[in-house]
């Protein structure tokens, strides 16, 4: 059934924990474009990234609403072709990619093949290739319905794990002799500790993680130490070369660290921001030796080092292997309507989620 009101969640640019939800009418489809309903998509601190960085990379820009003072978060999840005008595409298709946080959404489809295509809009031409593909799961044999749960929420975080170890290997590790994942009971960070434990010849991997967390974290079985916040200058050797991966964004936790291991700190990839409000960095915080990791980026390095889909194929038979282990302790809550959705937002901004839980959800 087609839907002809279409909700939308929306946030307000400028502070995260204003939201609304409208509603408007939706147009027909024209020639080239296809019509797609929402079923469902994955929220995890993720996405609060996504809003948190939107401005400077460019996230607000995918589903742009008409009030440019408010933005609709990108998430990953998965749709249903309900009107098709493009060739090749057909009504009932199922797909997997980007989505604004609604029931519907229109497409352009463009470079068309078999597995896949890409949004050809106006507005998207320019964005990275990565969110403006959308995989065909209907003409996949070996698609597994049973495993969308796990992809919407952990593929893309898992990717961008699979980037981090890669990219991380690729610069010889920066010289490090360890390698310690902030906020470690993230799901990113976890993804990453998977891809590096994979590689024999890499160096120990450190967790760095809340008292809360700390015994969770433990229990993967991970990591070579687990250290909690309050361990920093007392558990974690100030004179070994370290590569810090920082998936938390926390300024203080971040400059702590610098100061402690001084010229010791290699490199700080910065990844994810989970504790959103305590952005900025402070009194010995190392700008030279750190950067902002961009995945998309990566993922367009390896491109041209490999030749095409040999990335996606690497990255997606990692993700495979990691989210099946990733079953083993990762419980799945689902809400279905705008009011489940504000609720599961409010509380992932707000970081009450327990690192070994994440939302599927839906606006209808």
């Amino acid at each position: 059934m087609t839907l002809d009101q279409n909700q939308t969640f929306e946030v307000c640019k400028t502070d995260l924990a204003q939201h609304r939800v409208t509603s408007v009418q939706q147009s027909p489809t024209a020639p080239g474009e296809i019509k797609v309903q929402i079923v469902r998509f994955g929220l995890t601190a993720n996405n609060i990234t996504y809003g948190v960085v939107g401005e400077r990379i460019g996230y607000w820009k995918f589903f742009p609403p008409q009030d440019n003072a408010w933005g609709v978060l990108p998430v990953w999840g998965i749709g249903i072709v309900e009107e098709s005008k493009t060739e090749g595409i057909s009504v009932g298709e199922r797909l997997f990619g980007y989505w604004p946080m609604s029931g519907q959404t229109t497409l352009e489809p463009q470079k068309v093949q078999p597995d896949r295509f890409f949004d050809g809009a106006a507005h998207r031409r320019e964005l990275p290739a990565v969110y403006n593909r959308y995989v065909r799961l209907s003409n996949d044999p070996a698609y597994d319905p049973a495993m969308d749960d796990l992809r919407m929420v952990l593929w893309p975080l898992y990717a961008t794990s699979y980037c981090l170890y890669d990219f991380a290997k690729d610069n010889d590790w920066f010289g490090a002799e360890q390698v310690l994942i902030v906020s470690a009971s993230s799901k990113t960070g976890i993804g990453t500790a998977y891809a590096i434990k994979e590689d024999r010849d890499a160096p120990p991997v450190l967790a760095l993680t809340s008292a809360g967390n700390a015994q969770k974290v433990r229990a993967l079985g991970l990591y070579d130490q687990v250290m909690t916040y309050e361990e920093i200058e007392n558990a974690l050797a100030a004179e070994r070369p370290t590569l810090i991966i920082d998936m938390s964004g926390s300024g203080p936790v971040i400059s702590r660290l610098h100061r402690h291991l001084g010229g010791a700190m290699r490199y700080t990839s910065h990844v994810g921001i989970t504790h959103y409000d305590e952005a900025g960095m402070g009194e010995g915080y190392i700008r030279e030796r750190s950067a902002m990791f961009f995945a998309p980026g990566h993922i367009a390095k390896r491109g041209k080092d490999w030749g095409p889909g040999e990335f996606d194929r690497r990255s997606a038979a990692f993700w495979e292997r990691a989210a099946k282990n990733s079953s083993n302790w990762l419980s799945l809550s689902h809400g279905a309507g705008a009011a489940p959705v504000a609720a599961a937002y409010e509380e992932v901004l707000e970081g009450r989620t327990p690192a070994d839980k994440a939302w599927t959800l839906s606006m209808s």
